[in-house]
């Protein structure tokens, strides 16, 4: 009934402007021009609009103008064109319609339809930002931020974005939020930071949705909400934001936000199906682990491969182990070694332990004993237990390295720590990749080298 009711009245206001509109009355025309357009109170007709609206624009109307710019700007097939599109945007822009203006210096700051030129498109954005357009100002804010047309200046950046965001732009909200989170040209302030994100997620801005929900999951600017950050993530999942999508599910797999493992499943795999990386190995582990669906090797090992070809080292190194073990897939330690080695080559310590082993053992590849070493140390020195105790035995025997006993017994306390952690003083955790361990561990290397030293003078390592 009320399609109906507004199907009627739709076709009265046809019938008000048609006269008008044929007697060459300019604001007659670009409102025909929209109701053909929109298809209101008569058949959707983009021909009839295109029409109108030129008719109109043509008097010098600015609004038809704009939006005849708008429509070649948009249209598909042989009706675009960009040069049409920024001819008639700079008619109206020159009559100072700020909408016009704005998107004008998009098509500059693209290089569609007129010569790339990111000092025109800051001329146009500004005009517009001046006259009080929100989306303006915003825009004029990314380029104060980014230097496109001006000189980086995070100060003029935030003027803008707050200007922008004051007037309810989410964009500029969310700008401005971020502004506060990096700490860009401002000290950081995630309570600032939140209040943003919280005035832009109530207006539907997904990706604000999103950083909210990850506030209240870490505790940024208030205090730790599972309940609420789960709510906040599935409203920027339902609305397609992949990365919402995938922490969502990370949450849900952590149980987190009454989450089960069905449902954390069913949201890595949508994120999954529009290439999320790290989504795609999520599922592929969840599958082949048997969480949230029954156990299913062949799908695990699709997943694996999606996300490995995209370069995800985890998923690298569990393709590797897949093949090593024959688990889902004929075993296969030449392919084993290549998935191992293209992630070691990325850093994955259990990667590179693991292709050592094969290097070791010469499985899948040529028995190397350098190599196993090489692989062995590259793991060693990011804290991996295993790698440091394999080195261990290698530096102990000669294996592919010089036999040192003392080094070999470094690294077989250092894997002795790292196994039993909680015997360990607080603040001894192994270090990040390439510091070379603890402080424990360096002190300890420290202590061996000084005897190896007193040893053997003159030696430099």
């Amino acid at each position: 009934m009320n399609r109906q009711n507004a199907a009627r009245e739709g076709y009265e206001v046809f019938l008000w402007f048609h006269p008008a509109a044929v007697r060459g009355n300019p604001y007659a025309q670009y409102n025909l021009g929209l109701l053909y357009k929109q298809g209101e109170g008569v058949e959707r007709n983009e021909t009839l609009a295109l029409k109108w609206m030129k008719r109109a624009a043509s008097q010098g109307l600015a609004a038809a103008q704009n939006h005849l710019g708008a429509m070649y700007c948009n249209a598909r097939g042989p009706q675009r064109s960009d040069e049409l599109a920024a001819w008639w945007f700079g008619r109206a822009a020159a009559q100072g319609d700020p909408s016009a203006q704005q998107n004008l210096g998009l098509l500059y700051r693209k290089g569609r339809g007129v010569t790339q030129s990111h000092d025109m498109a800051f001329g146009w954005f500004y005009r517009a930002a001046e006259q009080g357009l929100a989306s303006a100002q915003n825009v004029l804010g990314e380029c104060y931020l980014r230097g496109l047309g001006a000189p980086v200046s995070h100060p003029l950046a935030m003027a803008w974005f707050r200007k922008a965001a004051r007037q309810g732009h989410a964009p500029a909200q969310l700008n401005l939020a971020l502004m506060y989170r990096r700490g860009d040209g401002v000290e950081a302030d995630d309570a600032q930071a939140l209040c943003w994100f919280r005035q832009a997620a109530a207006l539907g801005d997904p990706v604000a949705q999103r950083y909210l929900g990850v506030a209240y999951a870490q505790g940024l600017g208030a205090q730790p909400d599972p309940e609420r950050a789960v709510a906040w993530l599935e409203r920027a999942a339902l609305k397609n934001d992949t990365e919402a999508q995938y922490v969502l599910a990370t949450l849900l797999a952590a149980g987190h936000g009454s989450g089960d493992d069905e449902r954390a499943l069913c949201w890595f795999v949508r994120a999954a199906d529009r290439g999320h990386a790290q989504a795609q190995y999520c599922a592929g582990a969840m599958l082949a682990t048997g969480r949230g669906a029954a156990c299913d090797p062949a799908r695990a090992l699709e997943w694996y491969l999606r996300a490995a070809e995209q370069g995800a080292a985890n998923a690298q190194f569990s393709l590797g182990v897949m093949y090593a073990k024959g688990d889902g897939v004929p075993r296969d330690e030449a392919r084993a070694a290549e998935w191992y080695r293209r992630a070691a080559q990325q850093g994955d310590a259990s990667a590179q332990n693991n292709l050592g082993v094969l290097y070791a053992n010469g499985q899948g590849v040529p028995h190397d004993d350098t190599l196993a070493a090489y692989w062995y140390r590259q793991a060693a020195e990011q804290g991996h237990a295993l790698a440091q105790y394999n080195l261990g035995g290698m530096v102990n025997s000669g294996r592919g390295v010089e036999r040192d006993p003392l080094r070999a017994y470094m690294w077989m306390l250092l894997a002795a720590g790292a196994e039993h952690g909680a015997r360990r003083p607080r603040g001894t955790g192994l270090g990040k990749p390439g510091t070379g361990g603890s402080a424990w561990g360096r002190a300890l290397a420290s202590r061996v080298q000084s005897a190896r030293r007193q040893r053997r003078p003159g030696a430099s390592h």
